[in-house]
């Protein structure tokens, strides 16, 4: 039984790549841009309804994510959009608001990144890490904790299993597409 939920927002429709997999209990609401051999798993929630969502490619939205952003408003001022990079590997029940995720990067399982904070290439953040607003973190460094704290610089297969991990969910998408009527 399909139930994938793609679908516009006034007059913005998502834009979605041919090779990108939406799973059919994903929803995709509004002004979102996902790029080539992205993935998006069960329960994943995308809602650009009052700003714009980017999510490049390779990268995986695992299951039980929530993506949004920030409106334009009095205490908000343009608002702020949602930029996700590529080959990045957004793990399950994460929340991303209104920031900016490089490229390269891994954000662990149950973590939040909150409103205008920045996440630069090539970043692991620990699983349960809390991002607040406007932080930064730079790249080439372990974060974990809430709030997030530099940890560690990362090792070389770090670094390596940073694309491994990529790499690895285009190759399961590409099984899921293969095999899913």
């Amino acid at each position: 039984m399909k139930t994938m939920s793609i679908r516009p927002y006034q007059e913005h429709y998502p834009d979605i790549h041919t090779s990108v997999m939406v799973d059919d209990q994903a929803t995709i609401i509004g002004d979102v841009s996902i790029g080539a051999h992205s993935s998006i798993w069960p329960q994943a929630v995308i809602r650009g309804d009052v700003h714009k969502i980017t999510i490049g490619e390779r990268t995986s939205i695992q299951d039980g994510c929530v993506l949004h952003v920030t409106h334009a408003g009095p205490y908000t001022g343009e608002g702020k959009a949602l930029i996700v990079g590529d080959a990045v590997t957004v793990g399950h029940n994460a929340v991303l608001h209104a920031c900016t995720i490089g490229n390269q990067v891994l954000i662990g399982m149950g973590s939040t990144v909150l409103d205008g904070a920045i996440i630069e290439d090539n970043v692991m953040l620990g699983a349960n890490s809390l991002v607040p607003p406007g932080k930064t973190l730079v790249s080439g460094y372990l974060y974990a904790g809430s709030p997030a704290q530099q940890r560690r610089p990362l090792k070389d297969n770090e670094y390596a299993l940073l694309d491994y991990m990529a790499n690895n969910y285009v190759d399961l998408k590409n099984t899921y597409m293969e095999t899913t009527p």
